[in-house]
């Protein structure tokens, strides 16, 4: 069973940082990738950002030069740090895990961006 935790969502101003966590706990492969994906009010939940165990990332476009993500692979922790944050990136965040051909998902939190 692997369980996912995420913290850090809120209600910030555009302009502002907000920085999000997920703690992965269970079995779990030492091999593996973990993002972050959005999913805004009556669309799709779409990729953020991700990061392999071996440190290659991918943001989307929408993104890039404003959020980072990073991970602590010992606590298999991922964070993203979100910068110079726009209404659009309102939504509610969900952080995934993909091990031994599975994907995780948390419970998502909620990031909601005021003009």
């Amino acid at each position: 069973q692997v369980q996912l935790v995420e913290s850090g969502g809120g209600l910030v101003q555009a302009g502002g940082s907000l920085r999000l966590s997920c703690a992965a706990s269970g079995r779990i492969s030492s091999i593996n990738t973990m993002g972050w994906y959005r999913q805004a009010p009556g669309k799709t939940r779409d990729l953020v950002a991700e990061l392999t165990t071996g440190g290659s990332t991918y943001y989307a476009d929408s993104v890039k030069g404003r959020f980072t993500i990073s991970r602590d692979n010992a606590k298999n922790t991922v964070y993203l740090q979100m910068n110079s944050l726009k209404p659009d990136d309102t939504g509610v965040y969900y952080c995934s895990l993909i091990s031994l051909g599975y994907t995780y998902w948390g419970q998502g939190t909620q990031v909601a961006v005021s003009s």
